[in-house]
């Protein structure tokens, strides 16, 4: 019992009521402060960590885990290069591609897209593409069909739909008595897909690999092959090994470089405003000074009696840490109990917000996805609950101190 009376006093002053009333209302600000703070820390690292997963979720549905370019004009003897690269045990599926750039034109209407041919069935296996088509099916690219698959925004663009018919023109030019002129070949669109990410949406066009290669004129080569790996976050390594284990002698890409920006700036983002938002807590968690201090001033005559009836300094500081440090503990279970419930629904408070005041909050053509998703991480809300406490057992060190020194006979001499 001796060891445990500080912890009840400082619970039982935790709970008692006191006949100061702003002693009670400044615990209670601090507590709400601090759930605030935590709460908000942790719904925007949720979004943050959301938008992350999202953003790498579609842009490997369209791309690829890594890919393999030859240098020079294109890939010849691919089927046998392929078979050499899906020999490595960390390589799944590797894929033909034929890649370009193009005017697509639909009567007065005119945009520039990349167009890829591909090899449906091989597509499959290195991409999520076949499950974005919101129209039509990836097997109706035929070689010789002259079809087209476009992106949704694409589509609006050039004002053409399923069944419809889009002009392709190329730079490399025909030779004719006319002179140099574009060449030129009228597609059939078959197929439009959503990815909802609007650079792709809205640039990207896929075509059957046979037709890709007799409209740039490739032959039997390929601009590359597309890499599926059982590891993604492996593929720096291990397109440079294949590439290495060919002899050389290939441009070597992989999902980390072609939109490292993107990346980059959400990592320093999550950063900044943990740091941020930290000070958020910060200031919430050091408001436990004030109302230690007042709670010493205001219990100098039980400091007073302990010290008699023997109780050590150290057992004085004790009762107001556990006092401050339950504060910060109850602020910190409420703020991770409201930013979860908060993170988990966010997106449905978002389009009921956008549903209300009659707007859109995230234009996808300026963020790449219209939806604002969010992903709880275990080791985020680690962080935050332990920054958190941490900041409030640091609080409650200068409070606790003061009532260790409190002299029991200048104290009851005012009493």
């Amino acid at each position: 019992m001796s060891r445990s009376w500080p912890w009840f006093v400082g619970m039982r002053y935790l709970r008692a009521r006191t006949h100061n009333r702003f002693v009670s209302f400044i615990s209670s600000i601090s507590i709400v402060g601090v759930a605030l703070g935590v709460a908000v820390l942790i719904v925007v690292l949720s979004v943050m960590n959301g938008f992350e997963t999202e953003l790498r979720t579609r842009i490997l549905a369209m791309t690829s885990h890594a890919s393999l370019e030859s240098f020079g004009t294109g890939l010849g003897d691919w089927a046998a290069v392929r078979e050499r690269v899906t020999a490595d045990p960390d390589v799944r599926a590797a894929a033909p591609y034929i890649q370009g750039e193009a005017m697509l034109l639909k009567g007065e209407e005119v945009s520039g897209a990349i167009v890829r041919g591909i090899a449906p069935a091989e597509e499959r296996r290195v991409s999520g593409l076949g499950d974005k088509l919101v129209q039509g099916a990836l097997e109706d690219l035929q070689p010789g069909g002259w079809n087209i698959v476009l992106g949704s925004a694409l589509a609006r663009e050039l004002q053409v739909e399923v069944g419809g018919h889009v002009v392709l023109a190329i730079s490399q030019g025909t030779v004719t008595p006319a002179g140099l002129v574009p060449r030129l070949r009228r597609f059939e669109v078959t197929g439009i897909f959503e990815a909802g990410m609007y650079e792709f949406d809205r640039g990207l066009a896929f075509v059957h690999l046979e037709d890709a290669a007799r409209l740039w004129r490739m032959g039997d080569q390929v601009t590359g092959l597309r890499l599926a790996l059982d590891d993604m976050f492996l593929a720096p390594a291990v397109v440079r090994r294949v590439a290495t284990e060919l002899g050389g002698g290939f441009y070597v890409s992989d999902w980390t470089r072609q939109h490292v920006n993107f990346f980059r700036s959400i990592q320093l983002s999550k950063q900044m405003m943990f740091t941020i938002l930290l000070l958020v807590v910060a200031v919430a968690a050091f408001n436990i000074v004030s109302t230690l201090v007042m709670v010493v001033k205001d219990k100098q005559g039980d400091i007073a009696i302990l010290r008699t009836l023997g109780a050590s300094p150290r057992a004085i500081m004790g009762v107001f840490m556990i006092q401050g440090t339950m504060i910060g503990v109850a602020g910190t279970l409420a703020g991770l109990a409201l930013g979860a419930l908060l993170a988990v629904n966010i997106e449905q408070l978002v389009h009921w917000l956008e549903a209300a005041v009659g707007t859109t909050f995230l234009a996808a053509d300026v963020y790449f996805i219209s939806d604002l998703p969010a992903e709880l991480r275990v080791r985020d809300l680690l962080r935050i609950c332990g920054t958190a406490l941490a900041l409030a057992i640091l609080s409650t060190l200068y409070p606790a101190w003061r009532a260790a020194r409190s002299q029991p006979a200048e104290a009851l001499r005012h009493e």
